[in-house]
């Protein structure tokens, strides 16, 4: 029994046409039109094989294959099919596909689980349409509330809340939707790697150990907004300065003063009034710091915020840091991970163990459940750009790999 390349390749093509930047590559942000589409296209690909799906009050997606015992706990695998602006085609529709081919394949091959498989399909996990990551599935694991979705903005300012509702959901009935532990048996989620190390060593597959956690702040430097030619350089507070010094310390921070493991990144920089000719008022950036050692999280922010103070007085102005989102480090499940190994070796299909420097919606299970992850290669290790590319061929060794796993873990 095994997956079917074709209708793998076919599946990952059809879903990236759904796309508001075409020929500059994939943009499908949560609740927007083409996210409806690539929605609609994977829920009728779930009811032509027979499951039973519904869609929760922020957008997740729940397919059902029922088990001979249908009070059992599900087998949850899954992933999303949101993206980043000018994204690629593979993060997170790979493991959608992966799900839905593993679970068609059971279907096509009449095998009937002990336990019900869950395909679930994870709204806004990019954060692109939200300013934070992983929303549908916070939402469904309880650590978001109504008024949580209410403070959640996009670039544009509207609420999640507001998004969702507009995108024909019910937003308020966010907490009645949440997962209980007993629901849940395990979760798989198959994943392109989205680094170098797997192409590195010549490997197909990486068998995840630990997610890494991160913490993410905003920085926000309010000066005085100035003419850029009358003012003197001795007589100036300008917040772009005082931000560039900070910056070039988290550097700093993140590659000589916190733990080997830990990276710091500064991703969007906002600058008010943004002219030419007038020294800014006002620079918010971000800075995504992770590690997946809690403790190198911890010091990086630590030594931060520490600059920051320095920094401001240095200026003399004002800077400040806003929370925007934090995961924890994460260990995934010895029992879930032994499936997948010893799916792996009887498929002889080489493999390494690693860890995730990204974090993924599985991650957020973790606290209910026995999760696993698989990675496939990225071409380059480039992600979360239009180059973003993996080998199909690959694509379905991991999908051959998650499905012999989801039934060792149904026997258990």
């Amino acid at each position: 029994m095994e997956t079917n390349l074709q209708r793998i390749r076919t599946s990952i093509e059809d879903i990236s046409r759904f796309n508001s930047t075409p020929g500059n590559g994939c943009t499908r942000f949560s609740y927007s039109k083409e996210d409806r589409m690539a929605k609609e296209y994977v829920i009728d690909q779930c009811l032509r094989l027979g499951l039973s799906v519904k869609v929760d009050a922020v957008g997740n997606i729940r397919a059902r294959l029922e088990g001979t015992e249908p009070n059992q706990p599900a087998i949850f695998v899954g992933s999303h099919i949101d993206t980043v602006r000018h994204g690629g085609n593979f993060d997170g529709v790979v493991g959608v596909v992966g799900a839905i081919e593993a679970v068609r394949t059971l279907v096509e091959n009449d095998i009937r689980l002990r336990c019900p498989v869950e395909i679930i399909i994870f709204a806004e996990e990019e954060g692109s349409n939200c300013g934070s990551t992983m929303v549908g599935s916070k939402a469904i694991t309880g650590k978001y509330t109504v008024a949580d979705l209410h403070s959640l903005k996009s670039p544009s300012g509207e609420s999640c809340y507001e998004l969702a509702k507009s995108f024909g959901l019910n937003p308020d009935q966010v907490e009645n939707h949440v997962l209980e532990s007993d629901e849940v048996k395990a979760m798989f989620e198959l994943h392109i790697e989205q680094s170098v190390v797997l192409e590195r060593e010549g490997l197909p597959i990486g068998i995840v150990e630990a997610i890494v956690g991160m913490n993410t702040i905003r920085i926000v430097a309010e000066g005085v907004p100035n003419h850029a030619g009358a003012t003197p350089m001795g007589m100036r507070q300008d917040p772009m300065a005082a931000s560039a010094r900070l910056i070039s310390e988290i550097e700093k921070i993140a590659k000589c003063r916190a733990l080997p493991t830990t990276v710091a990144t500064v991703g969007r920089i906002d600058c008010e009034p943004n002219v030419p000719n007038v020294i800014p008022g006002r620079v918010e950036f971000t800075v995504d710091i992770r590690d997946v050692e809690g403790e190198g999280i911890e010091m990086a922010t630590s030594l931060i915020e520490k600059h920051m103070e320095d920094v401001s007085r240095e200026y003399g102005l004002k800077m400040w840091s806003e929370p925007i989102g934090t995961s924890q480090s994460i260990r995934l499940s010895k029992a879930v991970s032994g499936a997948i190994e010893e799916s792996a070796r009887e498929l002889e299909i080489p493999y390494m163990r690693m860890n995730s420097g990204a974090v993924h919606d599985a991650a957020m299970l973790a606290g209910m459940t026995e999760v696993g992850m698989i990675f496939v290669p990225s071409k380059n290790g480039r992600s979360h750009v239009p180059e973003e590319f993996t080998e199909y061929e690959h694509i379905k060794l991991g999908c051959d790999i998650l499905l012999r796993a989801i039934v060792k873990i149904s026997q258990m």
